[in-house]
């Protein structure tokens, strides 16, 4: 029998909960049942596209370690294997094949944030001794490797983004509408706040499902063609207060499986200052990523399903959302589409 990895948890954890073993978290609250009652919501069939275009925001202003996607061709005889004519290799083939090939920052646009992206430093050893571990135990240099832990074979060989694929992300979504309590003005919403929002539409949150957070930060991305203005971008539109107590004690209670926002983070980044010598400086993300295995999505798109919702009085969706079967992968691009 192997040694347990961890002789203690976080506090506020749920790690050892869903099996000493559990690799998806929240995400099995997403239960046959609560499947059925999303599909129940849908009674129109129309459908929208909840990504952005994966080139965007464009350019690395947002986050300096991540570029846009750079498209690449094999060759292929005298040319590229793009616009190739088979006659080339019979005279009897009248097709024209095109291929191509992707190097793409999987957390550059629209995007799954996996339980191998966020861990803490900490004790769970319980020597004294603080070492980074991510959800559940699963340790960095270990199960979570590297380039700077083995010089090949690095990769999340647990709590992989391809264990959130197989894990069957569709359920129902709520959306909140921050953009239309807020604007585009910067505003921190915390637990009061976005209990109020909930409040004001008339909606409800249940286990099982989906908190969508719509803000308009990804409109103000699309409007800004590529060349996102990082100043602007900083000081707009509403955005998680990471800090407040209150909210995490909520997210916990409530058995959402996972947070999505057309936000850069889901929380403000930089956070409000944290308590104590030592604190993590994205405290949404240790709470969820880290303590309860709730997955997050950023930069998703939410503007034309917001429309009809406000116009038709509604909340709720059926979302399909699941990221790339990508074995070892911390995060995923995404298209999520809602179906009201």
């Amino acid at each position: 029998m192997n040694a347990p990895r961890w002789n203690h948890r976080p506090e506020g954890s749920n790690w050892g909960d869903f099996g000493p073993d559990d690799q998806i978290g929240r995400m099995n609250l997403l239960t046959p049942e609560r499947r059925l009652r999303a599909i129940r919501t849908v009674e129109h069939g129309i459908t929208f596209c909840l990504s952005l275009p994966l080139d965007y925001p464009g350019g690395n202003t947002l986050f300096q370690h991540r570029k846009a996607p750079q498209f690449f061709h094999e060759r292929r005889g005298e040319g590229f294997n793009f616009n190739f004519r088979l006659s080339s290799v019979c005279s009897c083939f009248s097709d024209v094949v095109s291929d191509d090939a992707v190097m793409m920052y999987t957390q550059y646009s629209t995007q799954w944030d996996g339980l191998g992206h966020v861990g803490q430093m900490f004790d769970a050893d319980g020597d004294g001794l603080p070492e980074k571990v991510y959800y559940n135990g699963y340790r960095g240099g270990v199960e979570v490797v590297g380039p700077d832990d083995v010089s090949s074979d690095f990769g999340a060989h647990a709590i992989g983004i391809e264990r959130l694929a197989t894990a069957g992300v569709q359920g129902r979504g709520v959306l909140v509408d921050l953009e239309r309590i807020h604007g585009r003005r910067r505003a921190l919403v915390g637990y009061d706040g976005l209990m109020a929002a909930l409040e004001g539409q008339g909606a409800t949150v249940e286990s099982g499902d989906f908190l969508c957070l719509y803000t308009g930060f990804a409109d103000l991305i699309l409007e800004m063609n590529k060349q996102p203005d990082g100043e602007v971008l900083k000081n707009s539109c509403a955005v998680l207060d990471g800090r407040d107590e209150k909210l995490l004690q909520w997210i916990t209670d409530s058995g959402i499986v996972a947070i999505c926002a057309d936000n850069f983070a889901v929380e403000a980044y930089p956070a409000r200052p944290g308590q104590g010598e030592h604190h993590p400086g994205l405290p949404l993300h240790n709470h969820c990523l880290f303590k309860l295995g709730l997955n997050l999505g950023e930069l998703w798109y939410f503007a034309e399903l917001a429309q009809w919702l406000r116009a038709h009085g509604r909340s709720s969706f059926l979302l399909t959302a699941p990221p790339l079967r990508l074995p070892g992968a911390v995060g995923s691009p995404a298209t999520p589409v809602a179906t009201v």
